[in-house]
């Protein structure tokens, strides 16, 4: 926004300039708990999909693959078939009421600790020090000349960081693939194209949100930060500042003289560690804000200050907004983790477990859908019989093949079944053979003998059934004159 004479005022900013943010390497106990995270993770990550898992002959032996040529997602000993997406969705509502007791619980902390954002770049902050140092020496080397040494680390860092891209895009694809064989492929140049197109893409976005946009995501473009302030309760633990302790704050000196003369000083000598430290660039001194991401490096930073001046630790801590204020009346602390909140989402949680699991164990292993003819819904034949044709798709989830008997219920007897398909006749059925995992679509004619007693809708049922008794049914209507 500019002013009325067209010159740009500082006042009429909406949003202030962007400065690049240079974080302090810290240690402690959330920064080696971020460490921990981002090494299992990564390492989940990239090398998962070179895991094996022994299934039936035919079927891909790679853990976890979505297979969208063969229509199938294999996790494990689960193999997720495309009528059965609801268990994806499923898996989605799982995980928002998982992330939403995170939130009752600790604030953002999965911004904090495991939102991939996060994770790969804290990964390019460790690369970024490893070639251009510490915070002073990367702020210095950046306001200097370009020369040879700065140069070549920066050309360094940003080809580690294209490379931990690639890899990152890479590792994806090899999930909607067998790993070995694409891994293969690709470095032959005989991968699809498709294959290389979506390295492509998640190499450049990976390089452009973690090298560059990396507290802007937080800021401008991810929505979490503001739909978790609508889902969080004063009994939530986030990272604040313990102002009944650090207030008035003040260097060292002048805190040792005023407490020397008997007057007020506060633990705070305000060093502006807990600022350095944040990879975001926020002063968790001055109250809880939206560009916190609660990952506790300021704890870290603070309590590393704490211990050199002799004082206790955590004046920057995970606390709620109940405790501040009842320390600023003078009352104790309390902390309730099982509460009215954070038990509904417990629950929703078990719930919604539950019920997937339930019906994961108790799935058929076969299915039947049938589809009427639409034009003509009905054929009189020259003896007087009446004669309906059906689309009818049968499946077989099993990794064998199996004898599968299609009958159907709801009509006078003397019907009977026809088929131009490979099928064999069973007493008036129907016994087709259907292999391995595999759907098999076939053309069933019903006819009804002359002069049957039938209505002009009449309902039924196909029944598809095994040789062990499972069964699948599905409902349908026979029409006549």
């Amino acid at each position: 926004m500019s002013s009325r004479n067209g010159a740009a005022g500082e006042s009429d900013k909406l949003y202030a300039d962007h400065a690049k943010i240079y974080p302090s390497a810290v240690n402690g106990t959330f920064r080696r708990i971020k460490w921990a995270i981002l090494v299992v993770g990564l390492a989940i990550y990239y090398f998962l999909p070179f895991l094996r898992w022994t299934r039936a002959p035919g079927q891909p032996d790679q853990a976890i693959l979505l297979d969208l040529p063969g229509r199938r997602f294999y996790f494990f000993f689960v193999e997720i078939w495309p009528q059965e997406v609801y268990y994806v969705t499923g898996l989605m509502i799982l995980a928002a009421f998982v992330l939403f007791l995170m939130n009752a619980v600790a604030g953002r902390i999965w911004c904090g600790y495991l939102c991939p954002q996060t994770v790969w770049t804290d990964l390019y902050f460790a690369v970024e020090r490893v070639f251009q140092g510490e915070r002073r020496q990367q702020m210095k080397r950046d306001q200097g000349p370009w020369t040879f040494d700065k140069i070549w680390r920066k050309a360094a860092t940003h080809a580690t960081w294209i490379l931990i891209a690639w890899w990152t895009g890479g590792a994806w694809v090899l999930y909607f693939a067998d790993a070995p064989t694409l891994v293969k492929e690709l470095a032959t140049f005989e991968a699809p194209s498709i294959a290389y197109v979506w390295i492509g893409i998640l190499t450049a976005s990976t390089y452009l949100l973690a090298g560059y946009a990396r507290e802007q995501v937080c800021l401008y473009m991810c929505p979490w930060p503001r739909i978790q302030a609508a889902l969080t309760d004063e009994w939530a633990l986030n990272v604040s500042y313990r102002v009944d302790r650090g207030e008035p704050r003040g260097s060292l000196k002048q805190n040792n003289k005023l407490r020397a003369q008997g007057q007020p000083a506060g633990d705070c000598i305000d060093c502006g560690q807990c600022v350095t430290a944040c990879p975001t660039g926020v002063d968790i001194r001055e109250g809880l804000q939206m560009g916190c991401i609660q990952c506790g490096l300021c704890i870290d930073a603070c309590d590393s200050v704490m211990v050199k001046l002799g004082k206790p630790k955590r004046l920057i801590g995970y606390d709620t907004d109940i405790n501040i204020e009842r320390r600023e009346r003078g009352e104790g602390e309390i902390y309730r983790l099982f509460r009215a909140r954070t038990m509904i989402y417990v629950v929703l949680i078990v719930v919604v477990a539950v019920v997937m699991g339930w019906r994961l164990s108790t799935r058929a292993t076969l299915g039947v859908n049938v589809l009427h003819d639409r034009n003509p819904q009905f054929v009189t034949n020259s003896d007087g019989s009446i004669r309906n044709g059906y689309t009818v798709r049968l499946l077989n989830k099993e990794p064998h093949a199996r004898d599968l008997t299609l009958s159907v219920t709801g009509l006078p007897d003397g019907y009977r079944l026809e088929t131009a398909s490979i099928a064999r006749q069973d007493a008036g059925n129907l016994v087709f053979t259907i292999d391995p995992d595999q759907t098999r679509e076939v053309r069933v004619q019903v006819v009804v003998p002359a002069n049957a007693a039938i209505d002009k809708s009449t309902d039924l049922v196909f029944r598809l059934a095994d040789t062990l008794g499972e069964a699948a049914v599905a409902k349908d209507f026979f029409k006549a004159p």
